[in-house]
């Protein structure tokens, strides 16, 4: 089974300070990963640099096929869906909603490349497929924030993603934003054609039971990778927080940690 992408022995420096720490891990197709970290881990970083944003210091990195330093990272772009609050802050507040989903066919931040009415009709199609045909005419700055993820997923999926990265998805939504959001997540990975998914969380209740791979990110290295039922339990957790905690498994067969 080919790789969606592959770290071998990456690290990242900056100065004297070492953000990542030998990194070796892969996702090949067809699998669904989460990555769990406390604030500071690297988390953030290691999504900017699969995404082409940031390049490692060491060791050999491979998306989607592409060796970094030998393939076209723009055009490496279009392949991957981008879900981050941080990509609210470089949109456009007064483009339309469509504007906003169709651009990342595109991967462009605004649209500059002429596009076509059937293409046009697609990206309201897609926003309207996730629930939000409401939101269709309005402009960026007036949505909410639940609104506004929803709008960042439609835009994600518009170039049919090999990959799709949810960076945080629910930061900043109440509890019913937060789980209408997962569920359209958990719609997108039962999709036929759906990407491979990746998600970083500061919390287990939104890793779903999609995501059946796990990482822990701690001080920039990978403390523990495997399988969701292998790390998602009191032991694992406790060992990995460095304190006490307790956990408990709802109906849905989401982990709800708490401090004890």
């Amino acid at each position: 089974m080919a790789s969606v992408l592959s770290f071998k022995n990456v690290s990242l420096t900056k100065g004297d300070r070492q953000i990542l720490k030998e990194i070796s891990w892969t996702i090949k197709e067809k699998e669904n990963w989460a990555i769990l970290g406390l604030n500071g881990a690297g988390k953030t970083t290691m999504l900017k640099m699969i995404h082409g944003d940031v390049w490692p210091s060491q060791g050999k990195l491979e998306v989607l096929g592409g060796v970094f330093g030998h393939t076209n990272i723009p055009a490496l772009k279009k392949r991957i869906g981008w879900v981050s609050t941080a990509l609210q802050d470089w949109l456009h507040p007064g483009d339309l909603v469509e504007e906003i989903v169709l651009s990342g066919k595109f991967a462009s931040i605004g649209l500059y490349e002429h596009y076509s009415d059937q293409e046009m009709q697609k990206a309201k199609e897609r926003i309207t497929k996730l629930g939000g045909a409401k939101l269709l005419g309005k402009p960026y700055r007036v949505l909410s924030q639940g609104e506004k993820q929803l709008v960042l997923i439609a835009r994600a999926l518009m170039a049919r993603p090999e990959l799709l990265i949810l960076d945080e998805p629910c930061n900043g939504l109440d509890l019913f934003a937060r789980e209408r959001l997962l569920a359209k997540i958990q719609e997108i990975a039962q999709m036929p054609n759906s990407p491979a998914l990746l998600l970083v969380s500061h919390y287990t209740e939104e890793l779903l039971p999609c995501f059946d791979n796990v990482m822990f990110l701690k001080d920039g290295s990978i403390y523990k990778k495997g399988k969701r039922e292998e790390l998602l339990n009191t032991e694992s957790l406790t060992n990995f927080y460095g304190a006490p905690i307790q956990v408990v498994t709802n109906a849905q067969k989401r982990i709800i940690v708490y401090p004890q």
